[in-house]
C-alpha cells in the first residue's frame, strides 16, 4: 500500500513499514447537490473494541449485502477468510496463495462483492502476480456455488483486467475495489513504485497505473471481458477509456458515502504529506506534480491548473500514511453521524473530518489507537470496524 525512504527509520518498528503503506523514497456519480448536514458539535473521542485476534497480515474487511452477516477479511498472503459470530471460520473462503506474489506491497490486496451478490454470487479481488519476471496487478472475479456458501470456487476465476508493472517495483499497488451506486466497479492503481513517480504514470492519461478506473463487469464489450461506462472521461478518446481519475500516487482506500453519492480517497503522500480528496469525474488530482496541497516536481512555481486539491492534508510530523475510511452513517454513536473517518498506518491515529459549511472542512483528531492500520470496514448497518496489520479486528465505538 505505501513506503517511503526518507521515512523508513521512522517507522522501522512497524512491521508493515515494508509493506504497501510507507512511500518508496529511493455512485460513483457526481457529488449530490445535497451535501452532508452541517454537524452540530465535534465528534466524539473514539476507542476499541476487539473482535477476534489470529489473521495473517490482514488488509481488508468486506461485508456483502446478502443478509448473512458474514464479515470477510483479506490476507495479503492469499487468503480471504470469513469471520463470522465473533469466530473464524476453519476454511478460508478464497485461497489464491499460489497464484499470487508477496513481498513489499504486493499480495492480495483488496475485495469487494456484486451489488446483487445474493443472486450472482460474484465477488471481485485485486491481486499482484509475477508471471515469468514481470509483476503484474489483477482484477479478477470468482463465483461462489449455492452448494458451498462458505467457499468460493477458484475454477471459476474470470481475469479482467491485468496491468504490467512498469519498473517491476513491488510498491504502490493500491488494492480497494468498490461498487459505486451507478453499477460499476471502481478500483485504484498505485503508480507503480520506487519514489517521485519516475516514469510520470499519476500525469499520463496513457497508462492506468496512478489512477482510479472505471469498468462495467456484467456488460463485455468486444475483446474485453468488461464494457466501459459510456460517460468515463476517455471513453472516446484522450486517454484510456477505463480512466475515471488521475493524478494519484497510491490510492489504497476510497470509499462512497452512499446518501451523497461522494467518493472519498486518501491517496498516500511522499516525503511529506498525505490528503484526502472527493474524487470527481476526470479531475487530475495532483501527483506528482503536487503531494496534497505543496508543489512537489518542481518544489516551488508548479503549475497547478486544471488540479483539484485534497479538501484535507496532514503532514509527516502527525502520520507517515494515510488510511481512508468511511463517512459514518451508524447507529451506536450518534454524535459521529455524517463524519469521515479515516487514519493513519504508524501511529494508529484516527481521525474525524467534518464539513462546517459547504467545502470547508474540520479535521479532529479522535483517538490514537496504537496499531498498524490497514484498513477501516464499514458493515450494512453503518458501523465501522478497524483492521490491524498485526491481525487483529475491531469495531469502533465512543469513549
Amino acid at each position: 500500500m505505501i513506503e517511503r525512504t526518507s521515512h523508513a527509520t521512522r517507522i522501522a518498528a512497524v512491521v508493515i513499514a515494508a509493506l504497501f503503506f510507507a512511500n518508496c523514497g529511493g455512485g460513483g456519480s457526481s457529488p449530490s447537490p445535497n451535501p452532508t448536514p452541517t454537524p452540530s458539535g465535534p465528534p466524539p473521542m473514539l476507542a476499541l473494541n476487539l473482535v477476534i485476534s489470529g489473521f495473517s497480515s490482514p488488509l481488508d474487511i468486506e461485508q456483502p449485502d446478502d443478509g448473512s452477516g458474514r464479515l470477510f477479511v483479506v490476507e495479503q498472503g492469499g487468503q480471504i477468510r470469513i469471520l463470522q459470530n465473533g469466530a473464524i471460520a476453519a476454511q478460508p473462503f478464497l485461497d489464491i496463495a499460489s497464484k499470487i506474489t508477496t513481498g513489499g506491497e504486493m499480495g492480495l490486496l483488496g475485495v469487494t462483492f456484486h451489488p446483487n451478490f445474493a443472486s450472482t454470487r460474484k465477488f471481485y479481488v485485486n491481486y499482484v502476480r509475477n508471471p515469468s519476471g514481470q509483476i503484474q496487478s489483477v482484477i479478477a472475479e470468482y463465483t461462489v456455488p449455492a452448494a458451498t456458501p462458505n467457499q468460493a470456487d477458484i475454477a471459476s476465476e474470470r481475469i479482467l483486467l491485468t496491468v504490467d508493472q512498469i519498473g517491476n517495483f513491488t510498491n504502490h499497488k493500491a488494492g480497494q475495489l468498490a461498487f459505486g451506486a451507478d453499477g460499476f466497479l471502481y478500483f485504484g492503481l498505485g503508480d507503480g513504485g520506487s519514489g517521485g513517480d519516475p516514469f510520470g504514470h499519476g500525469q499520463s492519461k496513457q497508462t492506468l497505473l496512478g489512477k482510479l478506473l472505471r469498468i462495467d463487469v456484467d456488460h463485455p464489450s468486444g475483446s474485453l471481458a468488461y464494457g466501459i461506462p459510456p460517460d468515463n472521461p476517455f471513453a472516446s478518446g484522450g486517454g484510456l477509456p477505463e480512466i475515471y481519475a488521475y493524478g494519484f500516487r497510491n490510492p489504497w482506500r476510497f470509499s462512497f458515502d452512499k446518501p451523497t453519492g461522494r467518493l472519498f480517497l486518501a491517496d498516500v503522500g511522499q516525503d511529506a504529506f498525505e490528503e484526502i480528496d472527493i474524487v470527481q469525474k476526470g479531475g487530475n488530482y495532483g501527483w506528482n506534480i503536487m503531494e496534497a496541497t505543496h508543489c512537489y516536481s518542481p518544489a516551488t512555481g508548479c503549475n497547478q491548473t486544471g488540479l483539484t486539491l485534497p479538501i484535507a492534508e496532514y503532514s509527516h510530523s502527525e502520520g507517515n500514511a494515510v488510511i481512508g475510511g468511511y463517512v459514518y452513517h451508524g447507529a451506536s454513536i450518534t454524535a459521529l453521524q455524517n463524519t469521515y473517518v479515516f487514519g493513519d498506518l504508524g501511529t494508529g491515529k484516527i481521525w474525524g473530518l467534518q464539513e462546517t459549511s459547504p467545502g470547508n472542512w474540520t479535521r479532529t483528531l479522535l483517538a490514537t489507537t496504537g496499531k498498524t492500520i490497514s484498513s477501516f470496514g464499514q458493515d450494512q448497518a453503518g458501523e465501522l470496524y478497524l483492521v490491524d496489520y498485526s491481525g487483529s479486528i475491531f469495531t469502533i465505538r465512543a469513549q
